[in-house]
């Protein structure tokens, strides 16, 4: 942050009185809107803190979330905006450009509207693949994790709006998420879930850090010094505000002292602990007066590093939105993101003339699934079906309008189209005889607020689907999930999808990789594991034994997580730490055409740098994902971890030499005095996935190198 930058907000804040001040540092949801909230100029949304005319500052209107700006209980009649696919299928892209884009098009519609904060940016690790909000984090790998999700943060901000990376740091679960503590050693932590936080703050810079609901080595996140003051604030020199989650703030003395700036959703806490009692607090010397005056900077100092303090009047409310553009930036992505997990005897891409194709697939013909909670987006035409409660609002089930059958029907020239949606097995049976393909599009729905039970399809999808591949040898299975599903099913299907959940372009994404017009580019971001038997932690707390949602009683006592089980060995590293053979690994995925890899070089000497030649041997353009991993054998050592990934566009038999940076703290381990890489040799693979063995070369570390961020 620029010296002017910090002296004009420092400026600002000596011209506050204390009661302009307090104003900003905790407040209601500003849902209901109700008449006192409007009257002072809110517009409706997860907050709103009163502007300061005299001054020059504009109200805070803060809307959520990363997938777009939703309108929870429309809370403003009439408004919607664009659906982006789950930040899941962002991670699938393994595009740092499709992030970024991305971002941008939530800050234009966040700033069209009259927001200037924006609470985007899931930067979580993916430990736990039945978390309910896992679609709306990036993946299980820091790297990935952090440049996507910074890329993203990148793209809102450029256009004048703060963004807010979340939930910092180990949410790993909704069940009990306001009574479970992540417990983690430091170096773990370091090399995992806070690597992927730092690097998305490097690259992002975003205005503002939220920390989760849950607690972290038996402190709460937000109040927690070590993680709020000591790492954030302390170690990365991060000049923006700490927002705390919606009913997430415990105290007033030890979260102010910890680094907490603002009490989110006040309402929603059983106490309104940054009010009077903070008040309280600072004239009995329990908070010093330059504490209050640090927290409003901080805030300052973001809304002006992003512009939000000098755009025109006229730029702030009510811009034409080109809902068109946008939509197709959104299918863009969902193209590629959805990742082919199997092609059975080249089954896709289905020939563009069929005699009938049948598919099946509950809503199918109205759209695509959209996760639950604070991030879900309706756009017009969306179906609203019953769905979970959250903070006594009920959150519906969304089904955004991208119908697939549509979509199949246009982009296919079969003479008939048959639409079933499944509910009625002995009808989809008896049509799928004579069919000559039959796509069935099943889902899992996720949500804030509660966990996926298991990683099976729920209902009996998985026995429709067995029963269709018993009768048609050409059944293709689509996936919308909120993360990994098991498939029992796998080895009677012809081909599968993985298309997460597509957004408002998903519709024609799904069918453009379904009939050839795109060839599928995506990457799986999690590992999908064989059975839950294969996870750190196989069972499941039962969410009637425990609170998971804010402004609820509290049932029995906080419940540790031990994290260290698997440490910083996240998703894939745990599989190849335990020799485990996953159903999928990370990284994976088919593609029309083949690729070959070869001439590995690598090059540690000052710069981490990676060369490689890729080459398309197959008879169609593609894009191939080439990821670099590491490893250090030995004791002291670790398993196989991304350090650097690139995808690059070739033509039918073209041949490239490539080069990759790599991220020098991934060859690293933490220790007391930071990241250090030690003496010795390390083995590089260039590769198609996590399980890719086949070109590998060593690298001789002629002497410690401690690495300075």
């Amino acid at each position: 942050m620029n010296t002017a930058t910090t002296n004009r907000a420092r400026d600002l804040v000596a011209q506050m009185t204390e009661d302009e001040k307090f104003a900003w540092l905790s407040g209601p949801m500003a849902i209901p809107l109700t008449d006192e909230l409007k009257a002072q100029g809110a517009i409706g949304s997860a907050a709103f803190y009163p502007g300061i005319p005299r001054l020059g500052i504009p109200a805070m209107q803060q809307a959520d979330a990363s997938l777009g700006v939703s309108n929870i209980g429309g809370v403003r009649p009439g408004d919607h905006a664009t659906g982006l696919p789950s930040s899941l299928l962002l991670g699938a892209t393994f595009n740092r450009e499709l992030a970024r884009e991305g971002g941008a098009l939530v800050g234009r519609e966040a700033r069209a509207k009259g927001f200037n904060v924006q609470l985007a940016g899931g930067a979580n690790l993916i430990r736990e693949p039945r978390g309910g909000r896992n679609f709306e984090y990036i993946s299980e790998d820091p790297l990935l994790t952090g440049v996507l999700a910074g890329h993203s943060v990148a793209g809102i901000q450029a256009q004048g709006v703060v963004s807010t990376v979340k939930h910092f740091v180990a949410n790993s679960q909704e069940t009990g998420r306001v009574m479970v503590s992540s417990n983690l050693a430091e170096a773990a932590l370091r090399e995992s879930d806070l690597l992927a936080f730092q690097i998305a703050i490097e690259i992002g810079q975003p205005g503002a850090v939220m920390p989760g609901y849950n607690l972290v080595n038996g402190d709460y996140a937000s109040e927690n010094a070590f993680l709020l003051q000591h790492v954030l604030k302390d170690e990365w020199g991060f000049p923006g505000w700490v927002m705390a989650d919606w009913g997430a703030t415990h105290s007033t003395v030890k979260a102010a002292l910890a680094g907490l700036d603002v009490q989110s959703g006040a309402n929603l806490d059983d106490a309104h602990h940054f009010g009077q009692a903070l008040r309280d607090a600072v004239r009995d010397g329990a908070v010093p007066q330059s504490r209050i005056d640090n927290m409003v900077e901080r805030i300052l100092t973001s809304l002006i590093s992003v512009g939000a303090l000098d755009a025109a009047p006229h730029e702030k409310r009510e811009q034409p939105i080109d809902f068109s553009q946008h939509k197709l930036i959104a299918q863009r992505q969902a193209e590629e993101g959805i990742v082919l997990l199997a092609n059975e005897r080249a089954v896709l891409p289905l020939p563009q003339r069929l005699a009938k194709l049948l598919i099946v697939g509950e809503h199918a013909d109205h759209g695509v699934l959209c996760g639950g909670g604070s991030s879900a987006v309706s756009p017009i035409g969306s179906l609203q079906l019953p769905g979970t409660s959250i903070m006594g609002m009920d959150v519906a089930k969304v089904v955004q309008p991208s119908s697939l059958v549509t979509a199949i029907a246009e982009e296919s020239a079969a003479r008939d189209v048959v639409f079933l949606d499944g509910l009625d097995r002995e009808r989809v049976l008896e049509q799928a005889k004579s069919a000559d393909a039959v796509i069935v599009f099943a889902q899992e729905w996720r949500s804030e607020g509660l966990d996926a039970v298991g990683l099976a399809l729920p209902g009996d999808q998985d026995a429709l689907i067995a029963a269709i591949a018993g009768v048609n040898q050409a059944t293709i299975v689509v996936i919308q999930s909120g993360g990994p599903v098991t498939m029992p099913w796998r080895g009677d299907v012809a081909a599968i999808l993985a298309a997460w959940y597509p957004g408002s372009g998903g519709g024609p994404a799904v069918a453009g990789v379904l009939f050839g017009r795109v060839n599928p580019s995506g990457r799986l971001p999690v590992t999908f594991p064989a059975s839950e038997a294969q996870l750190p932690r196989p069972n499941q707390i039962d969410p009637d034994t425990t609170t998971s949602n804010p402004g609820m009683p509290r049932k029995g006592a906080i419940i540790p997580i031990d994290h260290d089980i698997e440490g910083s060995d996240v998703g894939y590293r745990w599989f190849a730490r335990q020799g485990l053979t996953p159903l999928f690994p990370f990284g994976f995925g088919l593609s029309y055409t083949t690729f070959a890899l070869s001439d590995l070089q690598v090059s540690v000497d000052g710069r981490y740098r990676a060369s490689v030649q890729v080459a398309n041997t197959g008879a169609r353009a593609g894009a191939a994902v080439v990821q670099i991993y590491v490893a250090r054998p030995g004791a002291g050592g670790f398993v196989k971890r991304l350090a650097g990934f690139a995808k690059i566009m070739l033509a039918a038999g073209e041949r490239r030499s490539i080069g990759i940076d790599l991220e020098p703290r991934i060859f690293a381990r933490y220790r007391d005095a930071g990241f250090e890489i030690a003496q010795g040799t390390c083995r590089v693979w260039a590769a198609h996935d996590a399980s890719d063995d086949a070109l590998w070369t060593d690298v001789v570390i002629d002497a410690a190198r401690p690495i300075t961020t």
